[in-house]
């Protein structure tokens, strides 16, 4: 390994009896990874972090959120944590719901210091479009406004298992996180708009947002339709409260992976960031989810790193090093008859994934290096 490769660094979760309370050790190990090297003197400071589905147990605490929010205080920053709208219907879907699912979770403005923006706006259509340098698939990303108009970006991310992803990691919280209900269609599937007429109100505020004549209104059924001058923009998405319009093409795992390392470089070009990584209560599946697994893994450690690819490769090389939970999802699936060992816990857990392509595509793009320096504090 090369002086010249980043550094990531790491810290367990132990806290011996009359030591520092993990807090102040999880404030340390981002000290010492070098956030103060940061410019935040009155600037605008996006903390970008996953709240948690209503229903999972699976996100990170709220305490960690406000360990950083203290720290970027300490630098003068004007902090305030932040996530863009899901594609999906859930308890995330819009700015209202999106916030109670938040302070249900735990995070409020006196819990965490800091104020909490939806980073898309009401309906997830308050985006920003951000040309792609060097995009392979995706020559312009629809990113959350507030996102882009802040001044720093922080990752703050629990690291844990993906359906489809393999693992969420930093440049998952990045690239799929800060893209807005539109960015995520872009990065989740493709094709022309469909209209389920069962849940259709007629309301026509999807034809108002439409930029392209792509949907019509039948005045005998008062129910929408797709034109032929469909572009598959994904921006009706966005506009309908009632989740009557979805996309039929799904793309593949590594093409997902390859567009979400194109959505995170459009997040951080140009601007400071740093990201932070916590290895804990690894369910197999995303936050997303209205319910989480039993981890997968045991509690590994907390890593902070100026590169997300280094970060994201270090939590991966981690996790796949060490030994899955007895009665996990994981266990039960390597000690089922037939079982294939490919000594990678993710595919372990999920044969369908892919989480190489990401990493990659993502160091292709210039985003950082997949060879790294682990710096243990």
């Amino acid at each position: 390994m090369s002086a010249e490769s980043p550094a990531v660094f790491f810290t367990d979760f132990r806290t011996p009896m009359n030591g520092d309370p993990m807090p102040v050790k999880f404030q340390k190990l981002i000290r010492r990874a070098g956030l103060k090297e940061i410019d935040m003197d009155g600037k605008f400071v996006a903390i970008k972090m996953h709240f948690g589905e209503w229903g999972n147990l699976g996100f990170l605490r709220p305490n960690y959120a406000r360990a950083v929010v203290e720290l970027v205080k300490e630098l003068g920053g004007r902090p305030f944590l932040t996530d863009c709208n899901t594609l999906y219907p859930g308890f995330r879907k819009n700015a209202l719901e999106h916030l109670e699912c938040a302070w249900r979770n735990g995070f409020t403005p006196y819990t965490v210091d800091c104020p909490i923006l939806i980073a898309d706006g009401l309906k997830g259509t308050d985006d920003v479009d951000v040309p792609v340098k060097g995009g392979e698939y995706v020559k312009v990303a629809h990113i959350g406004r507030a996102v882009m108009d802040a001044d720093v970006v922080i990752s703050l991310n629990h690291f844990k298992g993906h359906e489809a992803t393999g693992f969420g990691g930093a440049l998952k919280n990045i690239g799929m996180g800060c893209g807005s209900r539109a960015g995520k269609k872009d990065q989740h599937s493709g094709g022309k708009a469909r209209i389920d007429a069962s849940l259709c109100r007629g309301c026509r505020k999807c034809q108002r947002e439409c930029a392209n004549d792509g949907l019509v209104f039948d005045e005998k059924t008062r129910k929408m339709s797709v034109s032929a001058h469909c572009v598959g923009c994904g921006r009706c998405v966005g506009t309908c409260n009632f989740d009557a319009i979805s996309f039929a093409e799904d793309f593949a795992n590594a093409m997902l992976g390859a567009r979400i390392a194109e959505y995170s470089k459009a997040v951080l070009d140009g601007r400071p960031s740093f990201h932070i990584s916590l290895i804990m209560d690894v369910s197999p599946n995303c936050d997303c989810h209205t319910e989480n697994d039993a981890p997968i893994l045991p509690d590994l450690g907390m890593l902070a790193s100026f590169d997300p690819v280094a970060l994201d490769q270090a939590c991966a090389d981690l996790c796949n090093a060490a030994t899955p939970v007895p009665g996990s999802h994981l266990d039960e699936r390597m000690r089922a008859p037939g079982f294939v060992d490919t000594h990678d816990v993710f595919l372990n857990s999920n044969s369908a994934i892919d989480w190489k392509t990401c990493l990659a595509h993502a160091e292709k793009l210039g985003l950082g290096s997949r060879q790294y320096r682990l710096i243990r504090i």
